[in-house]
């Protein structure tokens, strides 16, 4: 096999409510992923000396041994004692720190791709188990489409397409470090978190219905906005251009609006653009059955 190539695709976060603090040292969470037509384009080459390569066009991204991308490949190689190798080339789309899980995708997609041209025929509850030990939000990217997520967000539950829509997503120039993030909210009275509320969450699950879904929550908002109070503005003005639902994605810094049908969100997207100096895209979500077909295929 000369090379494969894959699509590796963002998520945001529909909820997420943050609980009791752990004896790990980490927040109980839930939460509801949802894959998103963001994507990173990753392309994977058989190398004969058994070396792993990575090389990527993202300058604020380290193309090294500590890349999540690299540490996947070379955790797979060690574990299953493969001699051959792979270089790995990634066109970089999705930028890291803002809540969109790009490099999780990316170490998810590696795996999955690797499985493959190694010949190896592990079956998808091992590589998620290997997945999973790098990062919480690897585990969601072997299903895609709307999972709800507990304890870190590694407890998944595949769940219908409930939530179809388009994004207009405003994207900073900063990124947020998701520890800051979390000591920030744990600095916060316990009013203004869910810890002590009936989960929104728990109740669209019971329901399964679609216009419960305006009144989701991130819990970690306000803690990021009180390190950075432009993003509380950037929420507030997505609203008033007609989301259903505003609100930041993961521990951010991304904002993004939902809206039912691409025009309304096109004309949203015009609106952000001239507002804030940064960058809007327009997304949509992908389904579990077309983001199968996307791994398949490598679309």
């Amino acid at each position: 096999m000369e090379k494969i190539e894959a699509t590796s695709l963002a998520k945001i976060n529909f909820a997420l409510e943050v609980k009791e603090l752990r004896s790990d040292g980490y927040h109980e969470l839930a939460t509801l992923f949802q894959t998103i037509s963001l994507g990173d384009r990753l392309v994977f080459r058989p190398d004969r000396e058994g070396k792993v390569s990575l090389v990527g066009d993202m300058e604020e991204i380290a193309w090294d041994e500590s890349n999540l991308i690299y540490r996947a490949a070379l955790a797979l190689k060690e574990t299953a004692g493969v001699k051959q190798g792979v270089a790995i080339e990634v066109k970089k789309i999705i930028p890291p720190g803002r809540g969109l899980g790009g490099g999780s995708s990316n170490a998810a997609v590696t795996l999955m791709v690797l499985n493959r041209l190694w010949g190896l025929n592990w079956p998808a509850r091992q590589l998620i188990r290997l997945g999973s030990s790098l990062g919480a939000d690897v585990a969601f990217f072997f299903y895609g489409g709307l999972c709800s997520g507990v304890g870190r967000g590694e407890k998944l539950a595949p769940l219908p397409n409930l939530l179809s829509g388009w994004f207009v997503i405003v994207i900073p120039d900063f990124a947020l470090s998701t520890r800051q993030v979390f000591q920030q909210f744990d600095a916060l009275p316990l009013s203004l978190t869910s810890r002590d509320k009936e989960s929104k969450i728990i109740q669209f699950l019971k329901k399964q219905d679609r216009s419960l879904f305006r009144q989701f929550t991130n819990d970690l908002e306000l803690a990021a906005f009180e390190i950075y109070p432009q993003l509380a503005d950037i929420k507030q003005e997505m609203a008033r251009s007609g989301a259903g639902l505003s609100m930041m994605t993961g521990s951010g810094s991304a904002i993004y609006g939902f809206f039912d049908d691409q025009p309304q969100a096109k004309k949203a997207a015009e609106r952000m653009k001239a507002r804030y100096n940064y960058k809007v895209v327009l997304a949509e979500t992908v389904g579990r059955e077309r983001y199968e077909e996307m791994l398949r295929t490598g679309a």
